[in-house]
């Protein structure tokens, strides 16, 4: 069977009961965290969780006590749940516990849920992926990411203003852990009201008109002056780099590049076409790709083929450089690579 993705699973689950086991895995570990909730709500009544749920780590358990633990029968309950984190360390190496769950997986137990999860980055045991209901649990698509921050926001009691949720987004980027961490502080200091852009500027220090993402609209619209000024503020923000910076520029001159070449091919429909070509390679780091795409088209009339290359080498240059120099000048870098990005004399005529 086809892994299942976390909304079809939420839609099996209030359709019927739970499969005896399933595998959770994927690089996002708050949608696995979503999933082990979820799947306890539909295996397990609240008022007798306690008697009937485990977790543990598999490191921290042998063959006999696995089998003790699925095999223990439900207390005043129809079922059971058991979850067992890091499991991807055990088909890595021979073990005993191994075995075990191979067995298992074979004749599960109907009274026990087994949820199995695997750690971010780490590839499942195939013979488990084979005999477990399989839960790929990835990166969500930027433009699911306003939603899923409503709907983490709602578990919190907290209510955001629509530009607080922009802003947020563009701050902190689509990863859902540092989201996760940023919306419950927005709660804290929101109270009962709802929270506004200013609170969010007020916790990550990042104003409205100086995000990462400016300074890459300014950079690749080649208003290069603009671009220059917001090096400093953005390199100012918690968990900024040079590095980050210059990867995100070379993300969109990549983009501006393949929009150019369609451009100079004659391809109609230019935006669809960069955006199918853009879903194929789903990089990481993008606003919703729709809008990623029309803005790889735009800048794609302001720049020729000659000068985007001349511009992807001079960004790998300057990677190459904060990643090698023992001496750190983000700040110098980073600011005469977006001051190169500026339309020479030559080409405004």
């Amino acid at each position: 069977m086809a892994p299942l993705t976390l909304d079809a699973l939420l839609r099996g689950l209030k359709k019927g009961a739970p499969d005896p086991v399933y595998l959770l895995h994927g690089d996002e570990d708050v949608l696995k965290d979503e999933a082990v909730r979820a799947l306890l709500d539909a295996a397990v009544d609240p008022a007798a969780r306690d008697f009937n749920f485990d977790s543990r780590f598999a490191a921290d358990l042998d063959a006999e006590g696995f089998h003790a633990l699925v095999n223990t029968p439900p207390m005043l309950a129809d079922r059971r749940a058991v979850v067992l984190r890091g499991v991807d360390q055990l088909g890595k190496r021979k073990s005993k516990l191994r075995d075990e769950l191979v067995r298992y997986l074979a004749a599960p137990n109907p009274t026990t849920v087994l949820v199995l999860v695997c750690a971010a980055g780490e590839d499942p045991d195939p013979e488990v992926v084979r005999r477990a209901t399989s839960v790929v649990l990835g990166a969500l698509e930027p433009e699911r990411v306003p939603r899923w921050v409503a709907h983490y926001a709602t578990k919190l009691a907290l209510t955001l203003e629509t530009d607080a949720v922009d802003l947020l987004i563009e701050a902190v980027g689509n990863d859902l852990s540092t989201l996760a961490r940023e919306l419950e502080k927005l709660a804290t200091l929101a109270g009962d009201r709802p929270a506004t852009a200013a609170d969010v500027t007020a916790l990550v220090g990042v104003r409205r008109g100086e995000t990462v993402h400016d300074l890459v609209d300014a950079a690749l619209e080649r208003r290069a002056a603009r671009a220059a000024q917001l090096v400093e503020p953005v390199l100012e923000q918690a968990g900024m780099s040079g590095v980050k910076i210059v990867t995100l520029l070379g993300t969109h001159l990549v983009g501006a590049a393949l929009a150019r070449a369609e451009r100079d091919r004659g391809t109609g429909r230019l935006e669809d076409a960069v955006f199918q070509r853009l879903l194929a390679a789903r990089p990481y780091g993008l606003r919703g790709y729709k809008d990623e795409a029309a803005r790889w088209v735009r800048w794609s009339s302001l720049w020729t083929a000659v000068d985007l290359s001349a511009a992807l080498r001079a960004t790998l240059a300057a990677d190459r450089a904060l990643k090698g120099t023992t001496v750190s000048d983000d700040r110098g870098l980073v600011m005469q690579l977006v001051l190169s990005f500026a339309v020479t004399r030559r080409e405004a005529a």
